[in-house]
């Protein structure tokens, strides 16, 4: 793997041998125990899955799916510790079909003298499918126990027979708690500062916010920031911490619900049109270092809970936005967000879907809830037609309008009106279009 902060080591002894003084903060202080590991406690229950993996007795793959710094390296790393495991570690960026298949020809090798591989995949959303696929028989026949990481949703990045041959374990961000056992274990420990450097209750509270439950970046923060303090002062303030992260005066989140807020403020801006706030909030999380990933998902939310058919093009926007994030990450994807910032502050709003949905659900919660129409039952199969099943269903494009009359909804729901289009931007084009319809699929023509 490529020399980053969570690398982890290759093949050799299950004791991991301490990293150099030179290394950075957040490498030295990565847990050696499972005993220090922090947060994930709901996946690391006694006789859990994840638990029986790491202590040597749990033998199923796992793909470890979660936001950066939140330990899926240090858990991959502990898992190769137990019970002597061989380990061997690609990563996505640089590793092709050729590596995968030499690593699992070793591990085969291996296997014939009693000594199982533990394989580490980083980013392996990033594997193509052909890559994958390569994986399948080994990890089958327990050739190699896969311990994949990825920050994406794996349901989507990766290929369905691989899937089926691995847990799944989701780890959530660290809470402002559990990132400020970190900092303090760090400031403290001999691996770390050593206790050289003292850091002020308010600076530390202020990296704990910061970080955004990634535990990585709130080591790497306090490291910058007491590099900055020994030059000048033995004690870390909140002063030096915004100056060191090049974040002066930047009040986000000190008080804890301040995240809330803002992103709270910024949403409701945008919704009420304002979007001159909407961008002072978009550029306040920005430069306190939001994940630039949240605000996308926020605004493709909004896009289809208060714009929707209004404008139809705002989630396409939106959708582009948070793709664009990923593909080119920041700082130049801050543009991109502001782009799809202005374009949902000014576009018409409506919630008509919104609702539409949530008196719908709320009918079949209600148990409004009939039988299909028969003639809208499937009949492409034989003895459909004996059942009644099709007979009778009228194909629209017969009509030279494309609608014909004809019962949709089971009968409990006939003539009920989900969708109410307002008179806003592209709506009030199609609340006319809508009354049609339903006036001659109705039969009030």
């Amino acid at each position: 793997m490529s020399d980053s902060l969570f690398d982890v080591p290759g093949p050799g002894p299950a004791a991991v041998p301490a990293p150099p003084p030179s290394a950075p903060l957040a490498v030295r202080m990565r847990p050696a125990t499972l005993d220090e590991v922090v947060g994930q406690a709901h996946l690391l229950k006694p006789n859990s899955p994840l638990r029986r993996l790491v202590e040597g007795s749990g033998a199923a793959s796992v793909i470890l799916y979660g936001p950066p710094g939140t330990g899926k390296t240090t858990l991959a790393s502990l898992i190769s510790q137990a019970t002597g495991r061989r380990f061997e570690a690609l990563s996505a960026l640089s590793a092709g079909v050729k590596e995968v298949r030499a690593v699992i020809e070793e591990a085969r090798r291996a296997s014939i003298h009693g000594q199982q591989t533990v394989l580490f995949i980083d980013e392996v959303h990033r594997f193509s499918k052909t890559q994958q696929d390569a994986l399948l028989a080994a990890v089958e026949n327990r050739v190699v126990l896969l311990v994949a990481a990825t920050t994406e949703n794996p349901s989507f990045s990766v290929v369905a027979p691989l899937l089926s041959r691995s847990l799944i374990l989701q780890l959530q961000p660290l809470t402002a708690e559990e990132v400020a056992v970190v900092l303090r274990r760090a400031v403290e420990d001999e691996r770390g500062l050593g206790g050289r450097v003292r850091v002020g209750e308010e600076a530390l509270e202020l990296l704990v916010q910061l970080s955004a439950g990634d535990a990585r970046r709130a080591l790497t923060a306090l490291e910058v920031a007491c590099e900055s303090a020994t030059a000048a002062a033995d004690e870390v303030t909140v002063e030096i911490v915004e100056q060191s992260l090049d974040k002066a005066a930047v009040r986000y989140d000190r008080d804890g619900d301040q995240h809330y807020d803002v992103i709270s403020a910024f949403i409701k801006s945008v919704r009420g049109s304002d979007v001159d706030a909407a961008l002072h909030y978009l550029a306040r999380m920005l430069v306190a270092g939001e994940d630039p990933r949240f605000l996308a998902r926020r605004l493709m939310i909004l896009a289809s809970e208060d714009i929707g058919m209004a404008d139809p093009s705002a989630l396409q926007t939106a959708v582009a936005a948070a793709q664009t994030v990923q593909l080119i990450g920041m700082p130049e994807a801050q543009l991109t967000l502001a782009h799809a910032t202005v374009h949902l502050a000014t576009a018409p709003k409506s919630n008509a879907v919104t609702t539409a949905l949530s008196a719908a659900m709320a009918d079949i919660r209600a148990g409004k809830a009939g039988l299909v129409p028969a003639h809208l039952r499937d009949g492409h199969y034989s003895g459909a037609a004996k059942l009644g099943n099709a007979v009778g269903y009228r194909y629209a494009h017969d009509d030279p309008d494309g609608v014909v009359p004809q019962q949709y909804p089971p009968d409990e729901l006939v003539g009920v009106d989900y969708y109410r289009p307002t008179g806003h931007g592209a709506e009030r084009e199609i609340a006319t279009r809508v009354d049609k319809l339903r006036a001659i699929i109705r039969r009030r023509r």
